[in-house]
């Protein structure tokens, strides 16, 4: 397929961008930010421009939507707010307008409220799966929320068939122990819900996203089939919640909080990479 990678300068899109092309899909790459030369067409542009984004996703069969503000740590919302929601209205529309047929769109489970919101919310049941209320808090969160939103309205209108893939912290060996190794012992980790995915993954299940032969708009979850931390999944819960939260499965060992099996049957997703196989200095494996 020829597809459009956006944000491809980033920890996920240059992953996304490098699986589509060992998958033999010609890629271009978009971003407002240099890109590493991994083999794709390179294209520098503002997203935020619906005129330029439209003229950049000229015959494209896909497009897959990673660009956004990754992080709102130390950004002012309402900058949060312009950034992400601009680039997701300026890809849908250019989207619409080029007659892409499928549209996957790069969330994240901050859709539930994790990891940024002011106040730690409880969840209603665990795993988290899909059927789980989502309720942002912060911007971030909503913004990501309100892509999905705009991703539905799309495909309401017959615009495209689409995806959403939730997503949580996306790590890789060489950043694990500088990003979670300070934090995976602290109380802030239950904001996290202990989650990660290695990029390797993610670009993984966007590319095999692109097989995906389903009508309208899929929301699932991504996630590394354990959790970041060291101390057993129950003990976490029991720890940062204090109460008592219904399990819909039973959680042994270090077992992940985010239920992938929507993503399994739909995607063929099963996460390959774990951060106790990475190379890591003093770290308990």
């Amino acid at each position: 397929m020829r597809v459009v990678v956006t944000g491809a300068a980033g920890l996920l899109g240059r992953h996304v961008a490098a699986a589509c092309l060992a998958r033999g899909h010609s890629v271009r790459g978009i971003d407002a930010a240099r890109q590493p030369d991994g083999g794709w067409e390179r294209t520098t542009a503002d997203l935020c421009d619906l005129g330029t984004t439209a003229q950049l996703f000229e015959g494209a069969e896909a497009v897959l939507h990673c660009a956004a503000i990754p992080r709102p740590t130390g950004r002012a919302a309402a900058e949060v707010y312009r950034v992400n929601m601009a680039t997701v209205y300026a890809a849908t529309e250019a989207a619409r307008l080029c007659g892409a047929g499928l549209f996957l769109y790069a969330s994240s489970f901050s859709v539930l409220g994790y990891p940024f919101a002011p106040v730690l919310a409880v969840p209603r049941q665990l795993p988290i799966d899909e059927t789980h209320p989502v309720a942002p808090q912060d911007i971030y969160g909503t913004t990501k929320w309100l892509g999905e939103e705009l991703v539905e309205a799309m495909v309401r209108q017959g615009a495209f068939r689409a995806i959403s893939l939730r997503m949580p912290w996306i790590q890789t060996p060489e950043s694990f122990t500088r990003d979670i190794g300070p934090r995976r012992d602290t109380p802030d980790a239950a904001a996290d819900l202990w989650a990660y995915l290695d990029a390797r993954d993610a670009g993984a299940a966007f590319a095999a996203a692109l097989d995906w032969a389903g009508s309208g708009h899929l929301r699932c979850y991504l996630s590394a089939a354990d959790s970041y931390a060291q101390q057993p999944t129950q003990e976490l819960i029991a720890t940062a919640f204090r109460s008592s939260v219904p399990l819909t499965r039973p959680l042994s060992g270090h077992a992940a909080l985010i239920d992938c099996a929507r993503a399994g049957t739909e995607l063929g997703f099963a996460a390959q990479f774990s951060w106790r196989d990475y190379p890591q200095e003093g770290a308990a494996q």
